[in-house]
């Protein structure tokens, strides 16, 4: 899953697709519509590779805690975090970094972090099998060796 062509633009909602750039801007497609508008430089405009949570050790990239939340709920959906109470929000994003700093994540931020899984996951955009791949070919000749 390539996240660095996933983009967030401050002041609108949902996830976008980089799918071109032009001279002053750049072309984007909303994931959940398939729509293409423009997106210009002075518009906050942020690839979901660059973004990572706060924890009490160090920063967790947002792709690992969206793979952690993809084996908690076995790949399904998350339910409406908008309609969630702030408890249950809380309750389940300490189920999937259970040790995130609760004095710089706001319940804001978790809940986007939910909306963002739901569109990826709608978009079939979550794909962790080329991470597991590249570990397998990592793996030393001698710990291929103790597998056998």
């Amino acid at each position: 899953m390539d996240l660095s062509k996933i983009l967030s633009i401050a002041g609108k909602t949902g996830l976008y697709k980089l799918v071109g750039e032009a001279k002053n801007n750049l072309v984007v497609e909303s994931i959940p519509e398939g729509k293409r508008t423009p997106a210009f430089p002075h518009e906050r405009i942020s690839s979901l590779q660059e973004i990572s949570i706060y924890t009490s050790k160090e920063d967790v990239p947002l792709r690992d805690v969206l793979k952690s939340l993809y084996e908690l709920k076995e790949g399904k959906a998350v339910d409406s975090p908008k309609k969630m109470d702030s408890k249950a929000v809380k309750a389940l994003f300490e189920e999937v970094l259970p040790d995130y700093d609760q004095d710089a994540v706001y319940v804001s931020d978790m809940k986007k972090v939910f909306n963002w899984y739901n569109i990826l996951l709608n978009g079939n955009l979550l794909d962790f099998t080329e991470e597991e791949e590249k570990k397998e070919d990592n793996e030393t000749p001698a710990e291929e060796e103790a597998k056998s």
